[in-house]
C-alpha cells in the first residue's frame, strides 16, 4: 500500500532499528554516572551528539536532543525570548509557520508581547526584503524585536523559504533567527547566519519522540524554568538514550544519499504536478514549482469534499493527507492556504518517501482521476465546462439544495439581474457547487449573491472566480458578490 504522507512522518530507517535495538543493550544505563555502564552510555550520547551536529552544522555543544520538534520549537523561542527580554518584547514569524510556532506566538502575545506576522506571496513563500523591514532596532518607540523565526520549508506546499537571505538581514539587524527545519533537514543543512535551529527526527526516519535544538555560541538563551543539569540545562529530564542514538544514525543514512534521491523524487514530483491539472478538471497545483521540497506536491480540486477525497484515495490503496478545512471538523482551512489565498477544496498534499517506486506514481494518476469524479458526483457537483459556463452542466438539476425557501430569487424589476443563494449552514464545497449552478441563470453582467458563512468560502470562492473567469465583487459579512463576465 503507497504511503505518500511522507511529510507528516516516516516509518522507522532500517538503520535506526539497528541502532535502537543496539544501544536497547548498551546505552540504557545514566550518561551522567561514571561507572562503566554509565561511561558506556555516555559515550553513546557523544557519539550520537556530534553525528547530529555535523548534519546541522553546528558545534557538538551547541545541540541538546529534547523529547520532540514541537518541544524543540517551545524551548527555543521562550528561551531565546527570556534571553533577550531586555532588547525588546517584538516576535517576528511568517504566516505560514508550523502550528507549534504559531501556538508559541500566540502565548508570548498572552503574555503582553508583540508578535509580527510576514504575509506570504501565492506560492507561500516571504520576501525577504519585507521580512527585513519587519524587523525592529532595539530601543525603538515601539520596543525591539527579541527573536525571528521562519521555517527553512513549509510543511504543506513544500515550498521553501529563503532563509539565507533573512538569516542576513537577522543578522545584521542584531536579532536572532530560528529556523524550523523539520521538513527539510533530511535533505541538506540549512544555509546562513541562523542563530537557532529545531528539527523532529521521526520526519527522516527516526523514532518519535526525539527532537534537536541547536543554539549558536553567541545567541543570548534563558532555558525555561524549571531546568536542571542535563542537556545544557535544555532538556530537563533522564534521555531516551536508544532513540536518541537511532535519530542520529538514522539523519546520517539518509543524508548520505539524500542528493541522488532528490533528484530522483523530483522528477516523479514533477510529473504529478504536470499530469495532475491534465487529467483532472479544475485543479489548482500550490506551492513554489521551482523552490520547493523534492519530494512534496499539493493540489487543489474545485467541487470536492477534502475528507470525502481522502478516504477514496485511501480505498485505493493510498495515504495521503490534507489542508480542507473539512478533512479537520472545522469550518477553517489550515492557516497556510488561507496565508497563500489558494482554493482549500479537495486539498490534497502527495508527500513521497524516500524509494518512491515510479509505478506507485503510475498507479497514483491511474486512480485519481476517478476518485475525484466519484466525490463530484456524490456532492451533484457541475460538470466540468470551459471558463464563463461553470453552470451549464449542472443547470437541470436547478440550484440543487439552493432551491426551495433558500433558493435563487430574482431581482426586483428595474434593478441590476440578479440572484441570491442561501448556502448559510453548509460546509464548504456546497456553497461553491450551488453558485456555479446558479451563475448562468443571470445574464452577463448579471450578479449573484451568495449567503455562506463556511470561513473556507473566502478562499474558495475567490479562487472559483478566477478559475471560472467571473468577476469577485468581494464579500460583506457573509455575503459574496459575483458578476458573471461570461
Amino acid at each position: 500500500m503507497p504511503y505518500f504522507d511522507a511529510a507528516s512522518s516516516l516509518p522507522l530507517h532500517p538503520v535506526a532499528r539497528q541502532a535502537l535495538l543496539a544501544a536497547l543493550d548498551e546505552g540504557w544505563a545514566d550518561p551522567a554516572r561514571l561507572h562503566r555502564e554509565g561511561r558506556r552510555a555516555r559515550l553513546l550520547l557523544d557519539a550520537a551528539r556530534e553525528a547530529a551536529a555535523e548534519a546541522v552544522g553546528c558545534r557538538p555543544d551547541e545541540l541538546v536532543f529534547t523529547p520532540s520538534g514541537t518541544r524543540s520549537l517551545h524551548t527555543g523561542i521562550a528561551g531565546a525570548l527570556a534571553g533577550r527580554r531586555r532588547a525588546g518584547r517584538a516576535l517576528v514569524v511568517s504566516a505560514v509557520e508550523h502550528s507549534a510556532v504559531l501556538h508559541a506566538a500566540g502565548a508570548h502575545e498572552a503574555g503582553g508581547g508583540t508578535v509580527v506576522r510576514v504575509p506570504v506571496d501565492r506560492t507561500g513563500r516571504v520576501d525577504a526584503a519585507a521580512f527585513g523591514a519587519a524587523l525592529r532596532e532595539s530601543g525603538s518607540p515601539e520596543g525591539g524585536t527579541a527573536l525571528a523565526c521562519l521555517q527553512s520549508a513549509n510543511h504543506e506546499v513544500g515550498t521553501e523559504q529563503p532563509v539565507e537571505e533573512v538569516a542576513g538581514a537577522c543578522a545584521d539587524a542584531g536579532v536572532p533567527l530560528l529556523v524550523d527545519a523539520a521538513q527539510s533537514l533530511a535533505w541538506g543543512p540549512v544555509p546562513g547566519r541562523w542563530s537557532l535551529l529545531a528539527a523532529s527526527a521521526h520526519k527522516w526516519g527516526g523514532p518519535g519522540g526525539v527532537g534537536l535544538l541547536a543554539v549558536r555560541k553567541g545567541a543570548r538563551f534563558a532555558p525555561p524554568a524549571p531546568a536542571d543539569e542535563r542537556e545544557s540545562g535544555r532538556s530537563p529530564g533522564f534521555a531516551d538514550l536508544p532513540a536518541i542514538v537511532a535519530a542520529a544514525a538514522s539523519l546520517r543514512a539518509v543524508r548520505a544519499g539524500a542528493d541522488t534521491e532528490a533528484a530522483r523524487l523530483r522528477a516523479l514530483v514533477d510529473r504529478v504536478r504536470a499530469e495532475v491539472p491534465a487529467l483532472v478538471p479544475d485543479v489548482e497545483v500550490v506551492g513554489d514549482p521551482v523552490r520547493r521540497l523534492p519530494h512534496v506536491v499539493t493540489f487543489s480540486c474545485l467541487y470536492v469534499d477534502g475528507e470525502a477525497l481522502l478516504h477514496a484515495l485511501d480505498r485505493t490503496g493510498f495515504s495521503v493527507s490534507s489542508g480542507s478545512s473539512c478533512t479537520s471538523g472545522t469550518l477553517t482551512p489550515s492557516h497556510v492556504l488561507r496565508a497563500m489565498g489558494v482554493l482549500s477544496e479537495g486539498n490534497v498534499r502527495v508527500s513521497l518517501p524516500p524509494g518512491t517506486a515510479e509505478t506507485d506514481v503510475d498507479a497514483f494518476l491511474a486512480v485519481l482521476p476517478e476518485a475525484v469524479r466519484e466525490v463530484r458526483d456524490g456532492l451533484r457537483a457541475p460538470s466540468s465546462a470551459p471558463a464563463g459556463r461553470a453552470g451549464a452542466g449542472g443547470g437541470q438539476g436547478g440550484g440543487g439544495e439552493g432551491e426551495g425557501n433558500g433558493g435563487p430569487k430574482a431581482a426586483a424589476p428595474g434593478r441590476e439581474a440578479a440572484l441570491t443563494v442561501d448556502s448559510r449552514g453548509k460546509r464548504c464545497p456546497i456553497p461553491v457547487i450551488e453558485l456555479a449552478k446558479v451563475i448562468d441563470r443571470v445574464p452577463v453582467g448579471g450578479t449573484v449573491l451568495l449567503l455562506a458563512d463556511d470561513e473556507a468560502a473566502r478562499l474558495d470562492v475567490p479562487a472559483w472566480c478566477e478559475m471560472r473567469g467571473h468577476e469577485y465583487l468581494g464579500v460583506r459579512g457573509h455575503t459574496y458578490r459575483v458578476r458573471r463576465t461570461a
